[in-house]
């Protein structure tokens, strides 16, 4: 077990060092330090208001977007600073793309144009626009589904095809990485058990991070999972070991729904 634990950790995709964040004079984050394994799923769990959407936010810079908002501390992907002046958090969200909590599916758009949106808006035009739709589509799981009715609003789709969706737009950018913000937390049980087959999917070509409230999600899904508790890191393991052998106590009555 604990050679898996370094062969998990050998190839680090993403760092935060001492990363803290604040909303106006509200500190959120207090200084996280934590390292995201390459092409696995990372997940962040924790009770409410305790930093994890916002962390993840800090990861492609969509933090600052927010007036009076501010960041300290380093993010590195690979071995670059994204916070440097020299940084374009544009193209930054092209490598680093994010998928919210609700479906957000442009609502004026087909699906085929909900799927090229993310690049139109980059500015690329792809050498084959259509190979590019079936491409992401069929890696969000979502052709089969909607090859025939690609003129269709994407709004005219189910809530986890609106989902899946906007996956598919995230992945025609072709990122290194995927962040998902609570992605199931507006869908049912069937279209919720769709997104975690794809996101088991999706890790063999990308690296995931997850922020979930479900402790089953997060136990079913991920590899390794970071507990946060009022802003702060307070354990990050093998997901294995975080929900049988936790080594904080206040990870331990979360999991097991004590408190949270």
């Amino acid at each position: 077990m604990e050679n898996e634990s370094k062969n998990i950790f050998q190839s680090v995709k993403m760092r935060s060092e001492n990363l803290k964040a604040w909303f106006g004079t509200h500190e959120v984050l207090h200084g996280i330090t934590l390292s995201v394994p390459e092409k696995y799923v990372t997940a962040i769990i924790g009770p409410s208001g305790c930093g994890k959407s916002t962390f993840i936010r800090c990861l492609n810079r969509m933090h600052e977007v927010v007036p009076a908002t501010k960041v300290l501390g380093s993010v590195y992907l690979d071995a670059i600073d994204i916070y440097k002046n020299s940084i374009n958090p544009v193209n930054l969200r092209k490598k680093v793309g994010m998928v919210f909590q609700k479906p957000n599916p442009f609502p004026t758009m087909s699906i085929r144009d909900n799927v090229l949106a993310g690049l139109r808006l980059q500015g690329i035009k792809p050498y084959d626009a259509h190979a590019t739709v079936e491409k992401a589509l069929t890696q969000a799981a979502l052709w089969d589904e909607v090859k025939d009715i690609l003129n269709r609003p994407g709004l005219s789709l189910s809530g986890g095809q609106q989902q899946r969706l906007c996956i598919a737009r995230t992945l025609a950018l072709e990122p290194e990485v995927i962040l998902m913000d609570e992605p199931c937390s507006a869908l049912d049980p069937i279209a919720t058990a769709k997104i975690e087959d794809l996101i088991q999917e999706l890790k063999s070509k990308y690296t995931v991070v997850i922020v979930t409230h479900n402790m089953q999600q997060a136990a079913r899904v991920s590899d390794v999972t970071a507990f946060f508790y009022l802003g702060e890191l307070i354990e990050f393991d093998r997901t294995e070991k975080i929900f049988t052998t936790p080594k904080n106590r206040k990870t331990e009555e979360y999991v097991t729904g004590r408190f949270g």
